[in-house]
C-alpha cells in the first residue's frame, strides 16, 4: 500500500496559550512552582487588528509569555493572557475534548504535587505508577493550577 504524499507545512512549535482570570497571579504560579521565566515585553493589545484576529468586538487582552523549563532561550513559551470580557468556564474535566493538560517532568511526583497544592492548585487524582509496554515505568498524577487548568506531573524510570 502506498503512503499518501507528505502535505505537512514547515512548522516549529512556539507556545501554548492559557486564558486566565488573573494573568499576573497565574504567571507567578508557573514561575514559582515550575521555574518558568518571563519573556518581555508584557502584552497589552487592543484595536481593529485584535478585533479582526480574535473575531471579538472591542477585544482587549493583556498578559505575558513564560519560557518553559528545560529548553533554553529559544524554547517554547506558555502564553498567559486575560481578556477584559471572559466567558464562563465549565468544570474541570480531564476527559473533555480539546485541550487536555500541560505536562511537566519532575524528579519527585509526590513532592511536585505537594508544591502545586501549596501554591494554590487542586488535586484531580492520586499519584500512580504504571508500566508502559516498551517504554518503562512512569509515576504520574493530575493536579490543577489555581485557575483549574489541568497539569500532569510525571517521572519516568527504565
Amino acid at each position: 500500500m502506498s503512503q499518501p504524499p507528505n502535505t505537512a507545512i514547515p512548522a516549529r512549535y512556539v507556545h501554548t496559550n492559557l486564558i486566565a482570570r488573573d494573568w499576573q497571579a497565574l504567571a507567578r504560579f508557573y514561575e514559582t512552582i515550575f521555574g518558568c521565566v518571563r519573556v518581555p515585553p508584557e502584552r497589552d493589545l487592543a484595536g481593529p487588528d485584535m478585533e479582526a484576529g480574535t473575531g471579538l468586538p472591542a477585544a482587549h487582552l493583556r498578559g505575558v509569555h513564560l519560557r518553559l523549563p528545560g529548553y533554553g532561550d529559544a524554547g517554547p513559551t506558555l502564553e498567559i493572557f486575560t481578556y477584559d470580557r471572559l466567558e464562563e468556564r465549565p468544570a474541570t474535566a480531564v476527559n473533555r475534548p480539546g485541550f487536555g493538560h500541560l505536562a511537566f517532568s519532575v524528579a519527585d511526583v509526590a513532592a511536585g504535587r505537594a508544591a502545586v497544592l501549596a501554591g494554590g492548585g487542586r488535586p484531580v487524582g492520586q499519584v500512580v505508577t504504571v508500566t508502559v509496554a516498551g517504554g518503562g515505568r512512569v509515576t504520574w498524577c493530575y493536579v490543577t493550577d489555581p485557575e483549574g487548568n489541568v497539569i500532569e506531573l510525571q517521572a519516568w524510570t527504565g
